[in-house]
């Protein structure tokens, strides 16, 4: 099995919609700090599990510096992006989603 991991680091806004009052239902932004893991039996043609580029493309050139709450189709919790890296990045299996040095969501397809 062949494994790779990206980081990347993204700058953007959201607002949570909550059952509770919260500060984070106010806009604000963070510096997300997103670890892309992916894995491969076989590497495709050009020797890869996954092309690094494609991984920034997908995630960096979609969600930097945008109000996540205007584009994506959720409640943007650090959760919820997990979720959408590994559902959107070929041979993606899981997402470590940093909102802060101390906050970090997890999600792993099994």
């Amino acid at each position: 099995m062949y494994y790779l991991k990206k980081t990347l680091e993204i700058s953007s806004c959201h607002q949570l919609h909550l059952d509770y009052d919260s500060k984070c239902e106010n806009i604000h932004g963070h510096n997300w700090m997103i670890d892309v893991y992916c894995r491969a039996e076989e590497l495709d043609h050009n020797g890869m599990v996954v092309d690094f580029t494609l991984i920034k493309e997908i995630v960096h050139k979609r969600l930097d510096h945008q109000n996540l709450n205007e584009l994506l189709p959720f409640n943007p919790t650090a959760e919820n992006i997990a979720r959408w890296v590994v559902d959107n990045v070929p041979n993606c299996y899981r997402a470590d989603v940093w909102e802060s040095r101390d906050n970090k969501a997890s999600y792993v397809r099994e």
